[in-house]
C-alpha cells in the first residue's frame, strides 16, 4: 500500500477540505494517508468528515494517521527563510516523512514556493537536474498532454528547458501511456528563427536532444493535439495555465447563460445535460488533482491553492500512480547527466 504524506494545513480551505479529500482518497484507493498538521484541529475535522461519509470512527483506522506539526508557512512568507525559521511547519514535516522513508510521496495545496523549497532542500535534486519543474496535465482534443514548467521557475535558461523536455517526455510515456511522446517548444511562431533568445537557443539544444522533438508550437495549437509535451519557462507556463483555466470557466458560464436565455434553449439544455456535465468535468482542474514537481528525489504533488476535497482525492491518486509507476526510478535512469549541475544542500 502506497503511503502519502498530506499537508493538512496547505490551501485556502485547510484543514477541512484537505481532510475530507483524504477520507475520499482512502475510501477509493489502496493508499494510506498521513495527515500532517496540528493534531487537535485535524482530529476534529477527521471525525466530522467520517460522520459526513456515513462511516464509523474506526472504518479507515489503518489508512489514516495524524502526524503532529504545529507550524504553518503562509502564502505571503519568503519560502526559504520560512522553512529555516519554522522547522516544524506542516510542509517541512510532510516532506521529511518522504526523505525518512515513512511516506513515498507528499501532496500539498499550500505555498508552491514553500513546497518547491522543501523538496529541493530536504529531498534534493536528481542528478542532471538544475531546476525542478511543475508538470501540469492538460485536456487536449486528442487526449491529455503535459506542459512544463507551469510556475516553479519564472527565470530559466536554455539548459533548464532542455531538462524540462526530457522530464516531460519521461512523464508522458510512463504516466500518460504515450509512446514516443512528441515534444514541442511553446513559441510565438512555428519557424525555427522565431522567438526570443531563450526559445531560439533552446530550439538548438532540442534539435540534437534524444527526444521526439517536433519544433515550435503556437499557443493556439497546444490543446488541439499538436504535441504531447509542451515546454516553456515557468513565467510563460503559469500565465498560459491560468489563462486556460479562466477561459474554461468563462466558457462554461457563457454556455450556461445562453442555454437559460429562453424556453426553447432550456428544453435543449435539459436534453443535453449529460453532455455538458461531461464537458465541465473534462475541463475541471480538480479531476487532475495535482501536478508533480519533477526533478527532485521524491514524489511531490503540487495542488491548486483553492483545492477542495475532490481535487485532493485526485492528487493523492496522482501521487499513488507516480509511486506505482516508479517515476523517480525512471527519471534517474533516463535523464542525461549534467556535470555542471550543483547538488542541492540541506
Amino acid at each position: 500500500m502506497v503511503v502519502v504524506s498530506l499537508d493538512a494545513m496547505g490551501g485556502d480551505h485547510a484543514p477541512g477540505e484537505i481532510v475530507r479529500g483524504a477520507v475520499e482518497a482512502v475510501a477509493n484507493y489502496p493508499v494510506k494517508v498521513l495527515l500532517v498538521g496540528p493534531e487537535e484541529a485535524i482530529r476534529g475535522e477527521l471525525e466530522k468528515a467520517l460522520r459526513e461519509a456515513g462511516v464509523g470512527p474506526d472504518r479507515f483506522k489503518e489508512q489514516l494517521e495524524i502526524v503532529p506539526a504545529d507550524q504553518v508557512i503562509g502564502m505571503d512568507e519568503e519560502p526559504v527563510m520560512a522553512l529555516r525559521r519554522k522547522k516544524n511547519a506542516s510542509i517541512a514535516v510532510a516532506t521529511r516523512l518522504v526523505r525518512e522513508g515513512k511516506a513515498q510521496a507528499i501532496v500539498s495545496a499550500g505555498s508552491t514556493g514553500a513546497q518547491m523549497a522543501a523538496a529541493v532542500l530536504i529531498l534534493g535534486r536528481l542528478p542532471g537536474v538544475e531546476r525542478p519543474a511543475i508538470a501540469t496535465v492538460l485536456p487536449g482534443l486528442k487526449g491529455n498532454l503535459v506542459m512544463l514548467d507551469s510556475g516553479a521557475n519564472v527565470d530559466s535558461r536554455p539548459k533548464h528547458l532542455e531538462q524540462y523536455a526530457y522530464m516531460g517526455s519521461i512523464y508522458a510515456a510512463n504516466l500518460l501511456g504515450i509512446e514516443n511522446p512528441r515534444v514541442a517548444l511553446l513559441n510565438v511562431g512555428e519557424e525555427e528563427a522565431k522567438g526570443n533568445e531563450l526559445t531560439k537557443q533552446t530550439y538548438q539544444l532540442l534539435k540534437t536532444a534524444k527526444l521526439n522533438f517536433t519544433g515550435n508550437i503556437e499557443g493556439r495549437e497546444v490543446l488541439t493535439g499538436g504535441a504531447d509535451v509542451v515546454v516553456c519557462d515557468g513565467f510563460v507556463g503559469n500565465v498560459a495555465l491560468k489563462l486556460t483555466e479562466g477561459i474554461a470557466k468563462a466558457l462554461i458560464e457563457m454556455i450556461r447563460e445562453e442555454l437559460m436565455s429562453s424556453l426553447r434553449t432550456k428544453l435543449g439544455a435539459l436534453l443535453a445535460k449529460p453532455g455538458f456535465k461531461a464537458l465541465k468535468d473534462r475541463l475541471d482542474y480538480s479531476e487532475v488533482g495535482g501536478a508533480p514537481l519533477l526533478g527532485v528525489k521524491g514524489i511531490s504533488i503540487i495542488c491548486h491553492g483553492s483545492s477542495r476535497a475532490r481535487a485532493i482525492r485526485h492528487a493523492v491518486r496522482v501521487a499513488m500512480e507516480s509511486v506505482d509507476n516508479d517515476l523517480i526510478g525512471k527519471l534517474r535512469v533516463s535523464l542525461p547527466e549534467d556535470e555542471t549541475a550543483e547538488p542541492a544542500e540541506e
